[in-house]
């Protein structure tokens, strides 16, 4: 049957109809759902923490005791979801301690308290910004700056309380006044760089003198006393870590013993280094990837000049037990040992005023906590001193703890 062209017009218009019909139904079908737009990104996190310690010294070069407490308040801005820099972090932090000083019992001279402080202050302790570059391969850091957060820190000698499990003691008893180590930090600029997810390279130059805004004598001045130059490189493949470390100041320290013809002390170089060793024991708790392992074992050394602090080395070691108690899933055990080595020129000095020294310090420390709220640990802690070094007459120091921590985080 032949078509008019009138049959042809309204075929047509029927088939372009029906496309049309077509090309709507698979639009409707196919188009993406309506995208609800996302919260704002929260840019502000505030955390804090409570530490309340009682401190029992049994024997040593008195008996008694002693409470220790420390507070700690800190914010971090990230300044990408707040201002759009990208890469960017701000952080302060301030602490306050109002407690007392058990290891004015127990007579050591590396300490028995990772909170004691030697006055009773309220301080900035860090101020710093951070900027992350190249995907995350190289920070920058410039600020007021806890030097062990990255520098001779071994992460599973985290939960013991004796201060030499935090930095080797031959550093920690340099400078002017100390490094910028707790409790008081000091104007630093950091570099670190990770080559490859499993190595890392990180040097920092640190003001000499320590001081920050709420100490007696507030900021120490920049560079007066020279500056501390330090650097770690190491590798964190399979949740170990392999590192090595080597300080010296820019300026000459004060001998400890040598002096001139006018009587003024000689000045001698300050320097030295550490290697650091943490291993993996046994597979995740859970058997998550991302769980922390069943143990962790650490082995750190270091060694010193001797020339400027009563140091010439020291050594730590120990073990970091994830889930010690089957029941009870935050649990953990820890298990230290440490010997500080004195200097000659140290046990000379002492020797000649009527308190001779031993050539050595020893510590061993066990302690057990467990996180029986979100916001409450409890930690039970004892120690053993072998030797201690502010109390020459007596042959050992016996301590007792028990801490409290009330920790909270808020991102704003």
């Amino acid at each position: 049957m032949a078509l008019r062209v009138g049959d042809t017009q309204v075929l047509a218009a029927g088939l372009a109809a029906a496309v049309l019909g077509a090309q709507s139904v698979r639009a409707e079908d196919t188009a993406p759902p309506a995208v609800e737009p996302e919260p704002p990104a929260r840019a502000v996190t505030v955390s804090g923490e409570y530490i309340v310690d009682a401190v029992g010294v049994a024997r040593g070069a008195d008996t008694g005791l002693r409470y220790v407490d420390l507070a700690t308040l800190t914010a971090e801005v990230d300044l990408e979801a707040a201002a759009g820099w990208r890469g960017a972090q701000f952080v302060a932090e301030a602490i306050a301690g109002t407690g007392q000083r058990p290891n004015d019992l127990a007579g050591t001279m590396q300490g028995i308290n990772n909170s004691e402080v030697p006055d009773n202050r309220v301080k900035l302790y860090q101020f710093y910004l951070a900027q992350s570059l190249a995907g995350g391969a190289v920070m920058l850091r410039a600020g007021f700056i806890d030097l062990n957060a990255d520098f001779y820190s071994n992460e599973a000698a985290g939960l013991l309380i004796a201060p030499a499990f935090g930095i080797g003691s031959e550093l920690a008893a340099t400078g002017p006044n100390g490094p910028a180590i707790f409790p008081s930090t000091a104007l630093t600029a950091e570099v670190r760089i990770a080559p490859s997810p499993d190595t890392y390279a990180a040097f920092a130059v640190v003001n000499a003198e320590a001081g920050v805004l709420g100490d007696a004598g507030g900021m120490a001045p920049l560079l007066k006393e020279g500056a501390l130059l330090i650097g770690e490189g190491g590798w964190t493949g399979g949740a170990g870590k392999v590192a090595l470390g080597a300080w010296t100041y820019t300026r000459r320290q004060d001998d400890i013993r040598l002096t001139d013809a006018d009587g003024d002390p000689r000045h001698a170089r300050a320097q030295g280094g550490y290697v650091l060793l943490e291993w993996p024991v046994g597979g995740p708790v859970d058997g998550e990837p991302d769980a922390p392992h069943r143990a962790s074992l650490f082995l750190r050394a270091g060694i010193s000049d001797g020339d400027t602090t009563p140091y010439r080395g020291g050594w730590q070691a120990g073990i970091l037990v994830n889930r010690p108690l089957p029941a009870r899933p935050a649990s953990q055990f820890s298990l230290g040992l440490n010997q500080a080595f004195l200097s000659d020129k140290y046990r000379l000095n002492e020797s000649e005023a009527g308190n001779p020294q031993r050539a050595a310090e020893t510590g061993v420390e066990i302690t057990l906590a467990d996180a029986l709220a979100d916001w409450l640990t409890v930690q039970a802690d004892a120690q053993y001193v072998r030797n201690p070094g502010r109390a020459p007459g007596v042959r050992d120091a016996v301590i007792v703890g028990l801490r409290f921590t009330f920790a909270f985080s808020q991102t704003l």
